[in-house]
C-alpha cells in the first residue's frame, strides 16, 4: 500500500493565496517527515478552489526541499500547455530529482483557461489524444516532429533526453499518469499502457469498473499480461484522522463547504455554457462516507477495502480539508504514524 497526499493549495474563506500555498508546501514536507510515499499537486487557474497555477513549478520547489518522497502532478492540464514545453519540464525534473517525479496529465474542463492560454474549446473537446501522443514521443524519442492537426513543426532534437539512464541504473523516463473520468479516456490511457488517476468523487464500484475497462482495452491493444496486471493506478480521496467516530466528519463538514462554494462558483466556462455545480454540503458528506475519514482503524479499513475491491494500492489523499495549517500537519502526521502501520 502506497499512501500519498493530494495537495490542492485550497484557499478557504478569509484566507489569502499566500497562506494556502504555505500550507501546501508544509503539508508536503510533513508527508516526507511522516514516511508517506508521495505528494500529488493540483493545478488551477483564476479560482480559489486551488491557487497553484503551475503544478510543475511547485513540484520543482518540493523536489528541492525533499530527499525521498515522490512528487507528481495531479494534474498538469494538457490543453493549457504545449506538449513539448511540458515534456521538457518533466524531463528536467525527472533527471535532476533522481527519478522522483511523476507527470500526471488530464483534459481539464471547458473553462475560460482555454481562452486565456489560446487552446480554445477544440483543444479540450478533441485535442487531448494528439497532445498526449506528442508528449509521450518527447519523453521517449531522440528526435521529434509535430505532424498533427494542432502541432506542426520540423524535426528537432530532444534535449535533455528524459530516457537517459539515471546514475543508479533505475528505469529511464518519468512516470506518466492520465486522469480518467470517461470510458473514452480510460481506453486512451490503456492503449498506451498508462496508469490512471481516478477522482475522489468516485466510489469503489465505479473505480473497479474503470480498472476492468482499462485492463480489457490494454489487452486488446496487445500489452502483455504483466503490464496489464501490474499497472499502478492511483485513487484520489480525502483523509481526515480523529479519535472520536464523528470528529473527523464534523471537522470537514464545518470547513469544506465554504471552500467548495466559493471555489466551484468561481469557475467560468469558455463558451458560457451553463454548469450545475455540486451542492457543497452534500458533496462533503459524500466524500466523508467514501474515504478514510474517522479514527485510524476506520481509515485503514476503508483504504484496505478500496484496494481489495478495485486492485488499486496507490492513494492520493486530500489532507487540507480543515483549512488550518497546524491541523493539516497533524493530519498528515497521524496518517503516517497511526494509519500506515495498520496497512503494512
Amino acid at each position: 500500500m502506497r499512501i500519498g497526499t493530494f495537495v490542492l493549495a485550497a484557499q478557504f474563506p478569509g484566507q489569502g493565496p499566500g497562506e494556502a500555498l504555505h500550507r501546501a508546501v508544509r503539508s508536503a514536507e510533513a508527508a516526507e517527515e511522516s514516511g508517506l510515499d508521495s505528494v500529488w499537486l493540483a493545478e488551477h487557474h483564476f479560482v480559489p478552489y486551488g491557487v497553484c497555477p503551475s503544478a510543475t513549478t511547485l513540484a520543482a520547489l518540493l523536489l528541492g526541499r525533499t530527499r525521498r518522497i515522490r512528487v507528481g502532478t495531479a494534474v498538469s492540464v494538457l490543453p493549457n500547455h504545449h506538449p513539448v514545453a511540458l515534456g521538457e519540464q518533466a524531463a528536467l525534473l525527472h533527471l535532476t530529482s533522481g527519478g522522483r517525479f511523476s507527470l500526471g496529465v488530464g483534459r481539464g474542463g471547458p473553462w475560460v483557461d482555454l481562452e486565456v492560454f489560446g487552446g480554445g474549446l477544440d483543444a479540450y473537446e478533441n485535442g487531448f489524444p494528439e497532445a498526449l501522443e506528442l508528449l509521450l514521443d518527447w519523453l521517449r524519442e531522440p528526435r521529434v516532429a509535430g505532424r498533427g492537426g494542432r502541432f506542426g513543426f520540423r524535426e528537432v532534437a530532444v534535449v535533455p533526453r528524459a530516457d537517459d539512464l539515471l546514475d543508479d541504473g533505475s528505469a529511464p523516463g518519468p512516470e506518466v499518469i492520465v486522469a480518467c473520468t470517461s470510458p473514452k479516456t480510460v481506453r486512451l490511457a490503456a492503449s498506451r499502457a498508462l496508469p490512471m488517476l481516478l477522482g475522489m468523487h468516485c466510489g469503489d464500484e465505479e473505480k473497479a469498473e474503470m480498472v476492468a475497462l482499462w485492463r480489457t482495452a490494454a489487452r486488446e491493444a496487445g500489452h502483455p499480461p504483466e503490464v496489464v496486471e501490474g499497472a499502478a493506478h492511483v485513487s484520489a480521496g480525502v483523509a481526515q484522522i480523529a479519535d472520536g467516530p464523528g470528529d473527523a466528519t464534523e471537522t470537514l463538514v464545518k470547513t469544506m463547504p465554504g471552500w467548495l462554494r466559493q471555489g466551484l462558483d468561481a469557475h467560468v466556462t469558455v463558451d458560457d455554457r451553463h454548469r450545475v455545480m455540486r451542492d457543497p454540503v452534500a458533496y462533503t458528506e459524500l466524500l466523508c462516507g467514501l474515504h478514510p475519514v474517522g479514527p485510524p482503524q476506520l481509515a485503514a479499513d476503508r483504504l484496505a477495502a478500496t484496494a481489495e475491491r478495485t486492485g488499486i494500492t496507490r492513494f492520493a489523499l486530500l489532507v487540507e480539508g480543515s483549512g488550518d495549517l497546524a491541523a493539516t500537519e497533524e493530519n498528515v502526521r497521524r496518517l503516517g504514524a497511526d494509519v500506515l502501520p495498520l496497512l503494512t
